[in-house]
Parts: C-alpha cells; structure tokens; sequence
C-alpha cells in the first residue's frame, strides 16, 4: 500500500499544478472584466454588439446592457468571449477531479476514511471547497470567485504536502469508533462552506472599502457583484455552515462520552468548537434580530473563521488537547 500512497502524494502535486494555472487564468479574467451599475445599481458588463450579417462591432462603441439581452438579432448585445475564464474553469475541474483521486487512493492505502490527521483532514475538507464551488458555478456564473478559491486551496495543499504529511497507517483504537464517519464528515463539510463564506465576506468588505475611491482595487473588483450581493452570498452560506458546525459540537460531545466517558470536559479542541458556534450564532442573531448587515456582519463572518483557523492550526499543535491523535 505504500505505492498507492506515495501515488496519492503524487495525485495531489498533480492538482496543485492544476489549480496554479487555474489560478492565473481566473485572475487574468477577473482583471479584463469591466462593469459599471445602473441607476438601480445592478451590474452591467460590458458587451459586443453583433449586427445581422455576423460582423462584430469594436467594443468602443458597443452600449452596455444588462443580462437578458436576445443574441441574433441585427444590433443585439452578446456577452465577450472569456478564454482566460474557459481555461480557468476547465483546469479547476481537472484539479479537482485529480484531487478528489488524490483523497481516494490515500483512503485506500490508510484502510480507512481520509480524514484522521492533520494531512488527511485538510486534503479532504479542501477538495470539498472546490467540488463546492463547482457544484455552485453549475447554476450561475461564479468565475469571478475562483481566484478567491483556488488561492486558498492551492495553499493549504501546500502546507499538507510540506508540513503536515505522514505516512499512510492502520487506524489509532480512539478512532474506530463509527462516529469518526458522522462526526468528522460533517464538520469537514462545514468547515469547507464556511470558508466559502468567509471568501464573500472579505470581497465584500474589500468591494466596500475600495467603493467610490477610483482605487486600481476598484478597477481590478470592478466586475465582482455588489456588495450587498455578496454579503446575502455569505450570510446563506454561514446560516448552512452553522447547522453542520452545531450538529459536529453535539456529535462531538456524544463521541467523548462513548470514549472518555463524559460528554464535556473543558478541552482546548472542545472549548474553541464552542467559541466558533457562539461567534456564528451572534452573527446570525445580530443578522436577524438586531438588522446587522454590511461591514459589521462581514467581520463576525472572518471572525468566525479566524477562530476555526485558530482550532485547527494553534489548538492542535500549541495547546494541550486529548484531540492531539488529529496530527
């Protein structure tokens, strides 16, 4: 099984090549994307009107217009070919496709689920973010993300790979336990969709900050959706993550009372769940109840994610935890 897992490693450096290029043709796009708003202040791209004999005209003198123009017809309005966008997106599915692989074939040589350290756990989760992204870009153009997504991606597989790899191995006692499959899962697709909230959140408030300044951030951010757009992106998000992060609290608590015999003891791993589940459920309330929107709940939605950074980086490895069979 060695053979197979050093070709998992070798799947992985595959994907990182992938989302490398990924990420330097969506951050070519994002740049040539330019909208400005209308009246109402929704987005408009810039287009290529297309007369009836099939001759473009320059985009100089096309006239914006918003989504839902008929194409064909003499003087309609087409959207511009995106190539950058198209080698983007077929490159991330190719990443993922090759990372999703990587995370089987380690699976298979461990014997067991891939997600029962540090290394296992972060190819996992971070495979999840972009099958979510990918599965989200099915129904609406989210091109303009992926260079937010496959950034972050890129470099937690690089501090898998460098840091925190160990060698594929039997399953410790604690672990065999059938609440590693519920508990663990969820929390890994929890965690995976609150990052994605927390990458609306941070464009939303980069959006926001650099709005109206005439800033080249502006320019560059010029074909992103609005600020409040992002913002309901990040708050639908979150409400979904914080369902799945309370159900891994709860799970987790029952999994300590079938192998420590109490469900709650004051652990460092246990008290900062419980710190993220506070910090996004005062989100959601100040959200609903309180009005709290814009920069104020964008910041409680990268706080909140900061600490979930903070539990699986500082807590796992500075901080004495019974949790520490996770690296």
């Amino acid at each position: 099984m060695n053979d197979l897992a050093q070709t998992s490693l070798l799947v992985i450096y595959a994907a990182m090549a992938c989302y490398a290029i990924a990420l330097i043709a969506f951050s070519i796009d994002l740049s040539n994307v330019r909208s400005h708003r209308d009246s109402e202040g929704r987005v408009i791209r810039e287009r290529q009107l297309v007369s009836s004999s099939g001759a473009s005209i320059p985009d100089d003198d096309a006239q914006p217009r918003t989504e839902g123009a008929v194409p064909g017809d003499s003087g309609s309005v087409v959207e511009k070919k995106r190539p950058a966008a198209g080698i983007a997106m077929s490159t991330t599915f190719l990443g993922a496709a090759f990372h999703v692989i990587g995370v089987v074939t380690r699976a298979i040589s461990a014997g067991h689920v891939p997600w029962t350290n540090m290394y296992e756990f972060t190819i996992s989760f971070s495979a999840v973010i972009v099958v979510i992204f990918l599965w989200m870009a099915r129904s609406r153009d989210l091109r303009y993300l992926g260079a937010f997504v496959t950034l972050p991606v890129l470099l937690l597989l690089g501090v898998a790979v460098a840091v925190l790899y160990v060698e594929a191995d039997g399953l410790r006692p604690i672990l065999d336990n059938y609440w590693l499959y519920l508990h663990v899962s969820v929390a890994i697709l929890a965690i995976a969709i609150l990052s994605i909230a927390a990458v609306f959140a941070i464009l939303q408030l980069v959006k926001d900050y650099a709005g109206g300044t005439g800033s080249t951030t502006e320019r560059v951010l010029s074909g992103l959706p609005s600020a409040d757009d992002l913002e309901r992106g990040s708050y639908r998000l979150t409400a979904i993550g914080f369902v799945l992060w309370t159900f891994t609290l709860v799970a987790g608590a029952i999994w300590a009372e079938h192998a420590w015999g109490r469900p709650w003891g004051w652990d460092a791993k246990e008290v900062w769940t419980l710190v993220i589940w506070l910090i996004y459920a005062g989100y959601l309330h100040a959200r609903a109840t309180r009005g709290w929107d814009g920069r104020r709940a964008a910041w409680l939605v990268i706080t909140g994610f900061i600490a979930i950074l903070l539990n699986y980086f500082v807590v796992n490895f500075l901080l004495s935890t019974k949790h520490g069979y996770a690296f």
